[in-house]
């Protein structure tokens, strides 16, 4: 029987995906995340930032490749994996990395320009940004990520 090993953590991407793939042709992509935790100590509210690697693949990563982007929202669903290895000093290390099954990206409002703001008033689709301009027509629009993602 497996244990369980499950992990739900909201928070930001830290840097743009890393979008590879493997020999066999499987899109591997992963990020970096910061999650932030708020507490009370004393009469202040002190802040704890959290850093993690996410690792997605198959259709997962190709949405965080197309949809993602430093500072951008997200949720992950997931479970946690150990990488071990031995340096070449001869020491053993080891890494934590969430392996996503599930990734949620946040709504973005107030980023865009005053022109897009008016396009999206009329109804027009957004621009993209220049990072992903070059993929536009494998870009899967927000309201059908759901479908992509599961």
């Amino acid at each position: 029987m497996n244990s369980l090993n499950s992990i739900l953590i909201e928070g930001n991407m830290v840097r743009e995906p890393l979008y590879r793939t493997t020999p066999k042709g499987t899109p591997v992509c992963t990020f970096s995340m910061a999650s932030n935790r708020f507490f009370k100590q004393d009469a202040s509210t002190e802040k704890e930032v959290s850093f993690f690697e996410v690792e997605t693949w198959s259709k997962v990563a190709d949405s965080c490749n197309n949809l993602g982007k430093k500072g951008r929202g997200v949720r992950v669903v997931g479970r946690l994996k150990q990488n071990r290895w031995t340096g070449d000093d001869g020491k053993q290390h080891s890494r934590i990395t969430i392996v996503a099954e599930h990734v949620e990206f946040r709504p973005e409002f107030g980023r865009n320009s005053p022109t897009e703001k008016n396009d999206a008033a009329r109804g027009k689709p957004a621009s993209p940004n220049s990072r992903h301009a070059d993929r536009e027509e494998n870009r899967i629009p927000e309201e059908d990520l759901a479908a992509a993602i599961f």
